[in-house]
């Protein structure tokens, strides 16, 4: 078994962070009517849409947010209520939801992206700001160990049979 290292481990300083992160932007959006979770929702939508995808589907974009399918069906739902994104059946699959910004998504998603960016900038300040290498160089950190697959952890060994 090995050593375990004096201090914060990674994970946790991760966790840490996210957190931490997560609190800056739920307040900067605030204002706005939104959560952090439903500033992800629409900005992802924002994203995809600029990238010429068609509307995807609320499966999709659980799948780039990194989000359960159920919670963003949930967000979606709320969203939808504020009037900020339409939800439709797609008809190459009438199972599939897919998600599209209102006008007025978009005027509000437009707003909550600079307000973000500007906070990602601030939080960013002790590695150079948001163009700097460090800054780079932790995104790409980031970028290897998100692409680390999930995979069940192996069934505890079985203790030994008495002697």
């Amino acid at each position: 078994m090995s050593k375990v290292p004096p201090g914060p481990t990674p994970g946790f300083l991760v966790w840490r962070l996210a957190n931490k992160w997560r609190v800056a932007v739920d307040r900067a959006v605030a204002p706005l009517g939104l959560t952090h979770a439903q500033y992800s929702l629409v900005a992802s939508l924002y994203d995809l849409r600029n990238s010429g995808e068609r509307p995807p589907s609320q499966r999709r974009l659980a799948e780039h947010t990194g989000m359960e399918a159920l919670y963003v069906s949930k967000l979606a739902r709320a969203l939808e209520s504020g009037g900020l994104i339409e939800r439709a059946r797609d008809p190459r699959d009438p199972r599939a939801v897919q998600l599209a910004l209102t006008e007025r998504g978009l005027t509000v998603t437009h707003q909550a992206v600079a307000v973000v960016q500007e906070l990602i900038q601030r939080l960013l300040e002790p590695l150079g700001g948001l163009d700097a290498p460090r800054t780079r160089a932790f995104t790409d950190e980031l970028t290897a160990l998100l692409g680390v697959p999930l995979t069940p952890p192996p069934p505890p060994a079985s203790p030994p049979p008495p002697a």
